[in-house]
């Protein structure tokens, strides 16, 4: 698979899948696409991609496959009647699931005797084929290295290793601190309000929060930390950190907003107030995200 111009089958024509069929017929490498509503086809077939009458008839156009569906739970229901041609085969989900069904999944690709590899894809399709893009892999490194080149067109391929999960995971772990964000943007945005100001005046405020502190005091350091089990206090202690987030709670309280983020933040400071480590670094807060019962007896305890 190391010819740049190597058939590819898409399976599953939404934006996402449209615009990598795009990026691909424009780098030339022959497509054939599928959906289940044929008529999401049609600008693509109109750019040259080959429209598959059945699920099987596009696997069995070429050896790379490429699903971009809503959950793997859509590929079993286009699939799982057509079985039978999955043997040789590399399938490449792009869709977004659990590590629980991801792990499913690689397992019944291999019981049909089909190659498994997972990504997840990192920006909008208005980005596919750009320098901008990029997106992540997990599988078998051997498979991975064979169809790298074809999946760079789509954007730049960061393979994080054979457990199967790891794209996955990183993929849902970005957009959790993106959608995290973008809720306390509103929260935030909501809180200026109240007191009169405009989100137009608000926003440019409160974005650069974020731009002013983008590495959290040193990003390597603070992994390296937390992969020791070490959380120094010198500077953000969970206790300054907790103190914060209450007076967040307070005056969200107070201006009639919903508090259910601001108490969400501030139950993960007072878990480690109540744990009697208040002096450690604001990161000791993922002992009580990763073990919550402990967290739970915790605040039991201090009850």
């Amino acid at each position: 698979m190391t010819n740049d111009k190597h058939p590819v089958t898409m399976i599953g024509l939404g934006p996402m899948g449209q615009a990598m069929t795009h990026a691909l017929l424009k780098a030339g490498h022959p497509v054939t696409v599928w959906n289940r509503t044929a008529s999401r086809g049609d600008g693509v077939v109109a750019a040259g991609a080959a429209r598959a009458e059945s699920p099987e008839q596009a696997l069995r156009a070429g050896d790379l496959v490429l699903l971009s569906l809503t959950d793997y739970q859509a590929m079993w229901d286009i699939l799982g009647e057509h079985a039978d041609a999955l043997a040789g085969r590399t399938l490449v989900n792009l869709s977004s699931e659990g590590p629980a069904k991801t792990r499913e999944a690689a397992a019944w690709a291999a019981a049909h005797g089909a190659a498994f590899i997972v990504g997840g894809v990192m920006v909008p399709e208005s980005m596919i084929g750009t320098e901008a893009a990029s997106a992540y892999y997990s599988g078998p490194s051997d498979v991975f290295e064979r169809i790298e080149p074809t999946l760079s067109v789509i954007g730049t391929p960061r393979y994080l290793g054979e457990e199967i999960s790891l794209a996955q995971l990183m993929y849902q772990a970005q957009l959790h601190v993106f959608l995290t964000g973008l809720s306390s943007l509103m929260q935030a945005t909501a809180l200026l309000s109240s007191a009169g100001m405009p989100a137009t005046d608000a926003l440019p405020h409160i974005i650069g929060i974020l731009r002013a502190t983008p590495e959290l005091g040193g990003v390597e350091a603070i992994g390296e930390d937390i992969d020791a089990g070490i959380h120094p206090g010198e500077t953000a202690t969970a206790t300054m950190m907790g103190a914060t987030a209450e007076h967040i709670v307070q005056a969200s309280e107070e201006a009639g907003l919903d508090l259910a983020l601001p108490r969400a933040v501030l139950a993960h400071y007072r878990r480690v107030v109540d744990d009697g480590k208040g002096q450690d670094s604001w990161t000791r807060i993922i002992d009580g995200i990763r073990n919550p019962r402990f967290a739970a007896e915790a605040e039991d305890a201090a009850a």
